[in-house]
């Protein structure tokens, strides 16, 4: 037999939705009784009513209810809430959907990204502090002039322009391009996974070859994982085009996050990654805590490869600053 509590009236309610004329009444029986031959009454002992048993058993369930929601365990502290990567990527989306974004650009500007880079082998909190470790790259918003990079202690390096229609364009980090993708997770997510397959940033042409970390091995979900966080490295992506980005990899399968990580700036974040079995590598983007801005990407090799040790970072990468700019070598 089911039971019902019945619901208990709010006293100020009450009052309020009594008629005048009998709230009037009750104010003057009460004097009445107070006052009664000029006199105060003794106070009237009442006995407390018996809480009928369901109600107890209600009521302490309520209140262990509660106990158990706001105390910590008695082993110590709170158990750490514990988030998926859908979760994190979906916050890290709406985050993206109102970032304000840099305006107006013209085509006839440059895209400037300064980031700085940690020696390789090396990947702890401060290890990219240096000034000598900064790398400066200018891109052709609409991809139709040449731009260029600046690696310290090296030759600067051109970035070739590409338009639609340019072998390559498809991954080129010009910002006309980043704003022509696709702003739907569905749509994206398809765009991605024709892209990314076996694709290398052809934008420095007479850079040396360096390995691309078993690019050409990668599953097709790691490269989809891959090329967002490139992305997100090298260039300026528009805020729906971002959203969408995260939205579409919180579909690729492998993900995982790790709440409390740091950069090679130091700065502490959360961590998005994912490990590539036939490459054995593991990516790692690491986002604000709080804004869920992309701070940089971390490459990690999972077992000996190229002649280097389980455990050598490749890439380790912290975005210092963006901006647009109107010429090559200009910074903001």
């Amino acid at each position: 037999m089911n039971h019902q509590l019945p619901d208990i009236p709010d006293p100020a309610v009450a009052e309020r939705d009594l008629p005048p004329g009998r709230h009037r009444l009750l104010k003057e029986r009460l004097m009445t009784e107070i006052l009664r031959d000029g006199h105060e009454s003794p106070p009237v002992r009442r006995r407390k009513p018996r809480l009928r048993p369901l109600f107890v058993a209600a009521a302490v369930t309520a209140v262990a209810a509660v106990t158990f929601t706001l105390l910590p365990s008695s082993g110590g502290d709170a158990a750490p809430r514990v988030r998926t990567a859908a979760a994190v990527l979906e916050d890290a989306a709406l985050a993206a959907e109102h970032t304000a974004g840099y305006g107006t650009v013209r085509g006839d500007q440059f895209v400037y990204v300064e980031n700085k880079t940690a020696p390789e082998g090396v990947a702890k909190a401060g290890s990219c502090v240096a000034a000598s470790q900064r790398e400066k790259s200018w891109v052709s918003v609409d991809g139709s002039r040449p731009g260029l990079r600046r690696f310290p202690g090296f030759r600067d390096l051109p970035i070739e322009g590409k338009r639609p229609g340019d072998r390559h364009y498809d991954t080129y980090p010009g910002y006309d391009h980043m704003k022509s993708l696709p702003t739907g997770a569905d749509a994206m997510y398809d765009w991605l996974r024709a892209v990314a397959p076996g694709r290398v940033f052809h934008i420095f042409p007479k850079a040396k070859s360096f390995p691309r970390e078993g690019l050409a091995e990668l599953e097709k979900d790691q490269a989809v994982f891959d090329l967002v966080g490139d992305m997100f490295a090298q260039a300026i992506v528009p805020p729906q085009q971002g959203a969408a980005f995260y939205r579409a990899v919180a579909r690729v399968p492998g993900v995982t996050v790790t709440e409390n990580a740091v950069d090679c700036l130091g700065r502490h974040g959360i961590a998005i990654a994912r490990q590539d079995a036939g490459a054995t590598l593991r990516t790692e983007w690491i986002l604000d805590a709080k804004t869920y801005a992309f701070l940089g990407e971390r490459r990690t090799l999972t077992e000996d490869r190229f002649g280097m040790k389980k455990g050598t970072v490749l890439r380790d990468t912290a975005v210092v600053r963006r901006a647009v700019v109107d010429k090559v070598g200009e910074r903001p």
